[in-house]
């Protein structure tokens, strides 16, 4: 496991969470993406693949292949993921670009059923998704590292929610890294120049 200075090092003197270090792909992701606000529902449906992709991996490692997901998952269109079928997901198990994991690629064609059912139910994803934490940003003051958690009452209680609705790789943990992607937390560290988003 990666041990992580509070800040990362910054040659355009900008200070960064330190998880992101020196890597261009993940200062760029730090910088662009990670804590800003997501309500569009396939965007939330991509990081809902995506970090269950990631489960027992690094992160870094998903966003080296985000492009061959996009590709293999169909711009992840719910819809269309959720027909992937046999012939399909042995293709998937072939291609290079993603993690080819049998588990998380079935996985990803249930949570697309899934997701579509949510969809129905509350309008969309997104009001299901930020209805775990009223609507509102959760705002933590993390002023190092080893004060960022890995999961929340809110994500404990979604992650059990998810699961009775059939998905899979919806742990508590899995789903507090999706809520923090998505700006649904805003985990940033004090002195971060991203914190106020």
């Amino acid at each position: 496991m990666a041990i992580w200075t509070d800040f990362a090092e910054s040659a355009d003197g900008k200070k960064r969470c330190g998880w992101c270090g020196t890597d261009p792909l993940y200062v760029k992701y730090h910088d662009k993406e990670w804590g800003v606000p997501v309500k569009n529902d396939r965007k939330l449906f991509e990081f809902l693949i995506l970090e269950g992709a990631q489960a027992g991996l690094s992160w870094i490692t998903i966003l080296r292949r985000r492009k061959g997901y996009r590709k293999a998952f169909a711009g992840f269109d719910p819809k269309k993921v959720a027909r992937f079928d046999a012939a399909k997901l042995g293709a998937l198990l072939k291609d290079p670009g993603i993690i080819r994991n049998r588990l998380k690629l079935k996985s990803a064609v249930s949570n697309a059923k899934a997701f579509l059912q949510v969809q129905k139910e509350f309008g969309s994803f997104s009001n299901y998704a930020w209805g775990f934490i009223g609507g509102k940003i959760l705002k933590n003051r993390p002023k190092r590292m080893s004060e960022l958690r890995a999961t929340s009452p809110e994500s404990d209680a979604w992650s059990k929610d998810m699961k009775k609705r059939g998905f899979n790789f919806v742990g508590s943990t899995i789903l507090y890294a999706h809520m923090q992607a998505t700006g649904m937390v805003n985990d940033h560290l004090e002195g971060c120049f991203r914190r106020r988003l």
